[in-house]
């Protein structure tokens, strides 16, 4: 009696053992629920920064890294140190070794040869890639056909800024500024206001719309107001602006630079540069430190040449909040993080990449590249 109970048990156990193993499959068939697990679990993902230097992408990283370990997937990290071809080679090594989502500060930006060579690899390996920041499309491609470049792959997407914005709103911010204390930024008292500008890198259109809207809303402002145009510095300089030479929009470059004008254009000579604009903070740090050389921007607001920047990064928050810096463009490096973020758990789940994104600020031409807007900042609270 004993071993037919025992026989009966094994008998019900291998049934319904079978039965368990059908429900199973018939889920995976039906759902696809199994795969989705394998590619959440499966991902492995590829982080190319331009250079690590950045200040601000540095603090995209610090984001990022923070919201993909908080994600649970593997991912590298990668620094190009502002070479194309290091890059480039980092794709190649990173597909090769089984990386699967690429999410790619490129390098060369505004440059379709630079985007193409990165889509074909990652068509060629049928591996989704997100491109961020930078942007991956020449100016004169963006005006004729925006999108084409991110259009030509359909695993492709791009999370940026909208590059005049930051231009704009910079212009407005020290076109009010130069106007509310234009009699006490006109040191020499010649009815103008001479500017330094430092300009990140040639080519890129970030740099490019900052350069140009910075002076010319603010012009507009001053026109306004029945003030003259801003004046630039160097009158010899025709192109109205000095650049990173190795396109790295660094704090060192636009040292060397104002260093350089401070030995001829100064206090001394009546001819002291008024007003400087930089296309970012990291520039906007290194012109501050060479007016410190000089005895300028300490604290002292009786001493101070007015100092704009963009990226709103916690260097120039704090030259801000001690006096020595007047604003900068708000660059959210929080959104633009979580943004990924959200992509990259779409590809996870084996979701298309584009999945609930409605509610971020996309391109009226190219569903695939939003936004992340940028704000003046001041100081907290303003």
């Amino acid at each position: 009696m004993k071993k037919k109970l025992i026989a009966a048990m094994l008998c019900v156990a291998m049934v319904a053992t079978a039965l368990v193993g059908c429900g199973s499959k018939g889920g995976d068939d039906a759902s696809n629920g199994g795969d989705d697990k394998k590619a959440a679990s499966d991902l492995k993902v590829g982080v190319f920064y331009y250079t690590y230097s950045d200040a601000y992408i540095s603090s995209v990283r610090t984001a990022l890294d923070e919201k993909l370990e908080g994600l649970g997937v593997d991912f590298q990290d990668y620094d190009g140190n502002s070479s194309q071809t290091t890059q480039n080679e980092q794709i190649d090594t990173a597909i090769q070794t089984g990386t699967n989502l690429l999410i790619v500060n490129i390098v060369t930006s505004g440059s379709d040869d630079a985007s193409t060579q990165i889509i074909d690899k990652a068509k060629a390996a049928d591996v989704p890639v997100i491109f961020f920041n930078r942007a991956i499309e020449s100016e004169d491609t963006a005006k004729k056909e925006e999108g084409k470049i991110i259009k030509s792959y359909d695993k492709c997407a791009f999370v940026g800024t909208d590059a005049p914005e930051a231009g704009h709103l910079q212009g407005e911010m020290i076109g009010d500024y130069v106007v509310e204390n234009f009699d006490k930024m006109d040191l020499n008292k010649d009815g103008k206001i001479s500017y330094a500008m430092f300009m990140g890198q040639l080519g890129n259109p970030e740099a490019i719309y900052r350069t140009q809207y910075a002076v010319e809303d603010a012009n507009k402002k001053l026109e306004a107001a029945n003030k003259p145009a801003l004046e630039y510095f160097d009158a010899s300089n025709k192109d109205k602006y000095q650049v990173d030479q190795d396109g790295n929009w660094s704090t060192a470059a636009a040292n060397n630079y104002m260093t350089t004008n401070l030995s001829q254009y100064n206090e001394a000579n009546k001819n002291m540069i008024e007003l400087i604009i930089c296309n970012n903070d990291g520039m906007a740090e290194g012109a501050i430190a060479a007016l410190n050389d000089k005895g300028w921007n300490t604290g002292d607001p009786e001493k101070t040449i007015p100092v704009f920047g963009v990226d709103a990064t916690d260097a120039a928050k704090k030259l801000i909040a001690d006096g020595k810096m007047v604003g900068t463009i708000k660059q959210d490096a929080e959104g633009m993080a979580q943004c990924i973020t959200d992509l990259t758990k779409n590809v996870s789940e084996g979701k298309d990449m584009m999945d609930g994104t409605d509610s971020y600020n996309k391109s009226e031409k190219v569903d695939t590249k939003i936004y992340i807007p940028y704000g003046k900042y001041t100081g907290e609270g303003k």
